[in-house]
């Protein structure tokens, strides 16, 4: 029976790591912390899409992963007994002017043709939720395809669901690329993105500091929202979450005064939410490469050792696809990866 190791207990690693257990392959997980001590442990859980016009290569395969998201949580949460908190509860935004209702034409026709018929993308004047956001046009932009589902849970299904294949976890235990024997994918987020490009002598990517926050509002089958470029997401279990900031520059890695003025700016924009309470505070560190997409394939220089890495914010939402790419690449020597992801 194949061996693969996989180092990283973020969405990436375990993603890679079930869809290659329940290939009948042995695998092994290592991770340095603990599952989702990362950017993989925050709350906020948006599957969204990109915008259906100007289509590319990375927005195909975005939408590609988002339809499979069904099937694949469905599975893992049948093989871990756990919920992921996985559901399509669709997404508003408000539409502040006239002029831009005009604009969204092109992105209206673009989601026409190319998202599932099923999940459509339409202007509302009506759009009967319990969260809703402040449009002073009175009208919302609607689409049907955009899940969301809760990122601790949705990791510890993994875990789980791993472990039910006869996967190994171990936390709390560092790797080194020069000490990995057998086959072995890293995933390892921002620290992976600075040892990748130390070790190839260039810059792949860095790390950027993002904050969110859960508060106490129930909407659970609601779909979540999209203003000001923060996202609102109500998730199963009574909670909403409010994410994120994007901050290059960072003096230290805890929720700081920022995550006060994105849940006010929260607040403003879902009057609902203005007596809600905080019940969680959360920061991390994402990777984000420099081509702004995930980096995929083998490491240059290091045979039989693999990257799955820079997820960023659509880490997720990427993740069914990105598990099938690496899973074909190390167990059966196919690469379909997409040449906006290679690792070049």
């Amino acid at each position: 029976m194949t061996s693969i190791t996989i180092i990283g207990g973020g969405i990436l690693g375990l993603s890679c790591a079930w869809e290659i257990a329940r290939r009948g392959a042995k695998v092994r997980v290592i991770e340095a912390e603990r599952i989702g001590a990362g950017s993989s442990g925050g709350n906020v859980g948006a599957l969204a899409p990109h915008a259906p016009e100007q289509w590319n290569d990375k927005k195909a395969f975005q939408l590609d992963s988002l339809l499979l998201a069904s099937a694949f949580w469905a599975e893992v949460e049948t093989a871990s007994g756990l919920s992921s908190g996985y559901g399509r509860t669709g997404r508003l935004q408000p539409v502040p002017d006239m002029a831009t209702a005009e604009r969204l034409k092109e992105r209206l026709a673009g989601a026409d043709a190319r998202w599932p018929a099923t999940m459509p993308m339409r202007l509302t004047q009506n759009p009967g939720s319990p969260l809703v956001p402040y449009s002073p046009t009175g009208i919302w932009l609607e689409d049907r395809l955009t899940a969301r589902l809760n990122p601790c849970l949705a990791l510890a299904a993994l875990a789980a669901a791993i472990r039910a294949r006869g996967g190994q976890i171990v936390e709390g235990q560092s790797a080194r690329p020069d000490a990995s024997t057998g086959p072995t994918l890293w995933a390892t987020g921002a620290a992976g993105l600075q040892m990748l490009g130390d070790d190839l002598g260039r810059s792949v990517g860095k790390g950027i500091k993002g904050q969110s926050a859960l508060l106490d509002f129930p909407a659970p089958g609601a779909p979540q929202v999209f203003a000001d470029g923060l996202h609102i997401v109500p998730h199963a279990d009574g909670t909403t979450a409010v994410g994120s900031t994007s901050e290059n520059d960072f003096d230290h890695l805890a929720p700081d005064l920022m995550l006060d003025d994105l849940v006010a700016s929260a607040r403003m924009i879902c009057p609902a939410l203005a007596q809600s309470r905080i019940v969680q505070r959360w920061a991390g560190i994402r990777p984000r490469a420099k081509s702004r997409a995930p980096l995929l394939g083998q490491w240059p220089g290091r045979p039989g050792h693999y990257i799955a890495n820079g997820g960023f914010k659509i880490g997720f939402g990427m993740a069914p696809g990105i598990a099938r790419l690496m899973a074909d690449l190390i167990l059966a020597g196919q690469d379909r990866l997409p040449d906006a992801f290679r690792l070049a």
